[in-house]
């Protein structure tokens, strides 16, 4: 989806905005609850309950959701503008954040909210945080394959001796993410090259990432690029699964953390209650949600990643400012370029 740009706001009216949005999270006080509307990136079936337990635990605000796709929604704010009704975006990856932020739509989070997450997972502006994380790695079939058996870099993959062998997912958002990580870590040329490769290799495609997951494990393919939950999810259900994550090291493109996240609209008048909604999210009720349910990683303090995982602070992820993943567009055109998409 394009994100259509809009002229930005002025500045006296930001920097009055940002003052607002960086008042503390408060109780609204009100008799009647302040309702927040929430565009919602995520999907109704997976963030539902966490939605349900807000209002349990806050009881004086409700949430209006607006769920759909996130490329779509931030499309959609760009173009209300000012008159957007939402309070609060919540984004399934940085990259729909940071089109938004550019345009000037998202307010400055208060600091205390910010500083819940480590710098590279959130805003450098301070315009929206990153509530769970998502690692790419290789799954790989481990009655074909070992550890050692994989290339150091993603990079490695356009080698001859992996024709046949890999599953991928080219129109998945979180794949195109990663492709515009490496756009953005090692060029354009660099990028069209890699594609060029795994292409050349006669990588088999899938509609998902899920399918690939099933596709190496079965031994259809012996390895696949996917996001490290959906092993996690899988083996949860059948632990015999003859598949392994493989966490890529030392910064490379091919161990890119992206983040679902969150910020609160400049447009919004409902900003203590939509902070309320934020700190929940980085409280421990939700990253402990984020960790068992979905088998993501959570990124604020004192709650670890499901047993299966290794730890965030052990991940070497490349230094990436996670909000410049908003440059889809034109690894879309290099997708349909090189006719991959």
């Amino acid at each position: 989806m394009r994100y259509r740009p809009k002229l930005l706001l002025g500045a006296a009216v930001l920097a009055l905005l940002g003052s607002a949005c960086g008042t503390s999270p408060a109780n609204t006080g009100a008799d009647k609850p302040t309702t927040i509307t929430v565009y919602s990136g995520r999907e109704k079936d997976l963030v539902e309950p966490l939605f349900t337990q807000f209002e349990a635990a806050n009881p004086s605000i409700k949430l209006a959701v607006r769920y759909g796709d996130t490329a779509e929604l931030a499309a959609q704010i760009l173009e209300e503008g000012g008159n957007s009704p939402a309070d609060v975006f919540f984004a399934q990856d940085a990259g729909a954040l940071g089109a938004v932020a550019a345009d000037g739509r998202l307010a400055t989070l208060d600091d205390a909210l910010l500083k819940r997450v480590s710098d590279g997972f959130r805003s450098a502006a301070g315009r929206w945080v990153g509530v769970s994380g998502r690692a790419r790695v290789v799954v790989y079939n481990t009655e074909a394959l070992t550890p050692a058996d994989l290339p150091a870099t993603i990079l490695g993959f356009t080698d001859a001796k992996w024709k046949g062998t890999i599953g991928w997912a080219p129109t998945n958002a979180s794949f195109q993410a990663f492709v515009t990580g490496l756009r953005i870590l090692k060029g354009d040329e660099a990028a069209r090259a890699w594609l060029r490769g795994i292409k050349a290799n006669g990588a088999v495609v899938y509609p998902k990432n899920g399918a690939i997951v099933e596709a190496v494990a079965k031994g259809e393919v012996q390895v696949g690029f996917v996001n490290q939950y959906y092993l996690v999810q899988m083996l949860k259900e059948q632990p015999g699964l003859k598949a392994a994550n493989h966490f890529f090291k030392g910064g490379d493109p091919g161990g890119l953390v992206n983040v679902a996240g969150v910020g609160i609209l400049s447009s919004s008048k409902n900003v203590k209650a939509a902070a309320t909604f934020i700190e929940y999210l980085l409280g421990a009720d939700a990253q402990t949600y984020f960790a068992t349910k979905t088998f993501e990683y959570p990124l604020a303090a004192g709650v670890q990643a499901a047993g299966a995982l290794p730890p965030l602070s052990s991940l070497e992820p490349p230094a990436i400012d996670l909000s410049k993943l908003a440059d889809l567009e034109a690894t879309l055109a290099m997708l349909r370029d090189e006719g991959i998409v």
